[in-house]
Order: structure tokens, then C-alpha cells, then sequence
């Protein structure tokens, strides 16, 4: 019997050829990751120009190591605002000191890597996007993907071009249009909180992130450059209830009211002439599998989770890097893409029910409770933070480079 064919199949790589299907953060990551494994990669994007939307995001020590496996790493520190001691300080809505509590470093595959990075979405977004296109990645912007075939990886796209993929990678969002391939019909569920962002300039003194906790609701400061910072507040909103741009710096000043001490500044600076973002909070919960022939679900797609522990954007990056990782030694497509769920599922799924209970646990507080609980985050902060990095580290393990 000759055993040629089965040897060279074998030598074969699974993966030769990608498609990813959206350019956000998990997208672009992918794109790079991919790439980065030599595999030759074609990005869709629907937006043209490709851009990000201007609010701030905070960064923490897993997610800057998983930008840093990417190589993006230096611009992200180059371009936000770096909390080098992990500082977190907690306050009550009037700005009475509760607790200080430190987030970890880290670092893996000799990478040293800070605790909290802040930085512009919008900045976070040209890293990822400079490191695509230097790695000659075929970026198409202004494109929509009309099909997809799991089973053969071909696709049709909007502007009457196809082709077929070894692997397509679905990173279209909470909003996905090829999750239903995969999960069947799954829509974003409402949490019921809405959060409000808005950016202002960074007074010097301002080094720390603070998190301002009042009865049902939560109000951030955090900087994100040498020169800015971004407030960023959760509270109960309707499901249904639309406002107009012209009117989210008023609402907003009215929603956190009765907010003093470091935000006080902010509040009263918000006007027609600040740019002020509103979201209502959902998340994905999608099922086992995340994949079906050659789609996978990654990023928001597959898991979108509430954002009250700051992990969405570096769970969206990790997918990327693990996926590429285990498409290197797979001995098929359908081998690679189990792995991936396997290694990814338990870490997202933790960071969604543990963000979940942080908001929920939020919204529920009145100012009748406010005293016991301050009194259990003095005695508990620390501990909290620390257990949820311990276990999160168990659960997600960065492959070295």
C-alpha cells in the first residue's frame, strides 16, 4: 500500500488561506494573528473609512499581554496613559475614600507587561490597524459578506467578488450576521444598564483610576493619554427608549447629578460641545460549538460580555491569538477549531458570569444598604481582585510566541 498521499496530506497545513469577517478589535487581531503564522488572510470590513469609535478603554495586564504577542504592544503604551502602580481607587458618589485596591502585572514569553493601560478606542484601533496593513494583509474596506458556505469556506460579497477560504473567522460583532451558521438564531440579550462615556481633558494630578460607587449606579474616571481622560458611568436605562445625539450631555450630567468630588469638574463641563457616547449593555451567551465547518465565532460574536470588568476588548484578542496558535499544529481544520473552543470557552464564560454579577450587584444597591456594603468592599476589594486574576490566569493560559 502506498502511504505517500496520506504523508503528504499530513505535511499539508489545514490552513493555508482566511477570511475574517469584520475590523474591529477582534478582527483586526485576528487578521494579525493569522498572518503572523503565514497564513495569507483577507479582511472585511463593511466601514469605509475604517475607523473606531472615539471613547476610551482601559486595558489590563492579560489583554497588553495579548496585544504584546501581536506586536502592538509599543504603540499602545506609546500612545495611552500607563497606571504603572495598578492603582484602583474606590470612593462613595460624594468622594469619601473607601478602598484602594491593585491590579496585577504580568507578562508571559518574556514580555513585561503594566497592570492598567488607558487608552482612546480610537488609538487602539490605528495599532491594530498599522500592524494589518504592514503585514501586507489584504484589508477590503467598504465590503459586505453576502454568504458563507461552513463546509467549503466559500464566500460572496457585496461588491459581486467570491472566494473560497480554508477557515472563515465570523468577528462581525454582537450583532453578528454569521452567528446564525453556527448558533442558530441567538439575538444580544438586554441587561437593563446603560453606560455613558464622554472625554475631557486630564487634569496632571489625575494618576489614578478612580471608580465612584452611588446607590444603582457606577461612575469612572480614568486618563488615556498624557493630555485626556474619559468618564464612563453605568445606571438602569429603558430597553426602548431612543435619544438624540444633541441631547446625551445634558442627560447624562442629569444622570450622575448627584455625583461630587473628582467627577464633580467633569459633570458640570458637560455641554452642546462634548462628545458624548450612550450604549445600552447585552451580551451574547452562544453556545458550544463555536464553530461549524470552517466558520468560527470569536470576539463579541461568540461571547460578548457586559463591561463592568473591563475584559471585552482583551478576551477578543486572546481568541485571535489562540486561534492562530492552535492552527499551527492542527492536523485538520475541524481539530483546530474544537481546541479553540475548548481553550477559550472557560475563561470567557468566567468573565461574563463575573461581570455580570458586578453590575447587576451595582444596580441593585440603594442608599440604605450603601454602609455594609462599603464596609464589606474595605474588608473584600483586594481579595476579590486578586481571586478573579488568579482564576481567570487557570482558565486562560497565553500560548508563548
Amino acid at each position: 500500500m502506498d502511504h505517500r498521499h496520506d504523508e503528504e496530506i499530513a505535511m499539508t497545513p489545514a490552513v493555508r488561506t482566511a477570511l475574517v469577517v469584520g475590523g474591529g478589535i477582534a478582527g483586526a487581531s485576528a487578521a494579525i494573528a493569522l498572518t503572523s503564522k503565514g497564513i495569507r488572510t483577507m479582511l472585511v470590513e463593511r466601514s469605509d473609512p475604517w475607523t473606531a469609535t472615539s471613547s476610551g478603554i482601559f486595558v489590563y495586564s492579560n489583554g497588553l499581554d495579548a496585544l504584546g504577542a501581536l506586536g502592538v504592544l509599543p504603540h499602545v503604551l506609546e500612545s495611552g496613559f500607563t497606571i504603572d502602580d495598578g492603582c484602583n481607587v474606590y470612593t462613595d458618589h460624594t468622594g469619601a475614600h473607601i478602598v484602594d485596591t491593585v491590579y496585577p502585572s504580568g507578562g508571559t514569553d518574556g514580555r513585561q507587561v503594566p497592570p492598567i493601560v488607558g487608552i482612546r478606542r480610537s488609538e487602539l484601533h490605528r495599532a491594530l490597524a498599522e500592524r494589518t496593513y504592514a503585514l501586507d494583509v489584504d484589508v477590503r474596506l467598504g465590503t459586505t459578506v453576502i454568504t458563507v458556505d461552513p463546509e467549503s469556506g466559500r464566500a460572496d460579497f457585496g461588491d459581486g467578488t467570491s472566494g473560497a477560504f480554508d477557515l472563515v473567522v465570523a468577528a462581525d460583532g454582537i450583532r453578528s450576521q454569521l452567528r446564525g451558521l453556527v448558533c442558530g438564531d441567538i439575538s444580544p440579550r438586554y441587561t437593563g444598564l446603560g453606560v455613558w462615556r464622554s472625554i475631557h481633558q486630564r487634569p496632571a494630578e489625575l494618576r489614578a483610576k478612580t471608580m465612584m460607587m452611588g446607590p444603582g449606579k457606577r461612575l469612572g474616571i480614568m486618563p488615556i493619554s498624557d493630555d485626556e481622560l474619559y468618564l464612563f458611568g453605568t445606571v438602569a436605562e429603558p430597553a426602548d427608549v431612543h435619544y438624540e445625539n444633541d441631547a446625551l450631555p445634558g442627560l447624562m450630567r442629569e444622570r450622575f447629578a448627584e455625583f461630587d468630588g473628582p467627577a464633580r469638574t467633569f459633570l458640570d463641563e458637560l455641554g452642546p460641545q462634548s462628545s458624548v457616547l450612550f450604549t445600552r449593555v447585552e451580551e451574547v451567551l452562544a453556545p458550544l460549538p463555536w464553530s461549524r465547518g470552517r466558520l468560527v465565532l470569536i470576539g463579541d460574536a461568540a461571547h460578548a460580555s457586559t463591561p463592568f470588568l473591563g475584559q471585552g476588548g482583551a478576551m477578543a484578542v486572546t481568541d485571535a491569538v489562540v486561534l492562530a496558535d492552535v492552527l499551527g499544529g492542527a492536523a485538520s481544520v475541524a481539530t483546530a477549531l474544537d481546541s479553540f473552543a475548548a481553550l477559550r470557552h472557560p475563561a470567557c464564560r468566567f468573565v461574563q458570569d463575573e461581570s455580570r454579577a458586578v453590575g447587576e450587584r451595582g444596580a441593585r444597591e440603594t442608599a440604605h444598604d450603601g454602609v455594609a456594603l462599603r464596609d464589606a468592599m474595605r474588608r473584600n476589594a483586594q481579595a476579590d481582585v486578586d481571586r478573579f486574576y488568579r482564576e481567570l490566569a487557570e482558565r486562560s493560559p497565553l500560548p508563548a510566541a
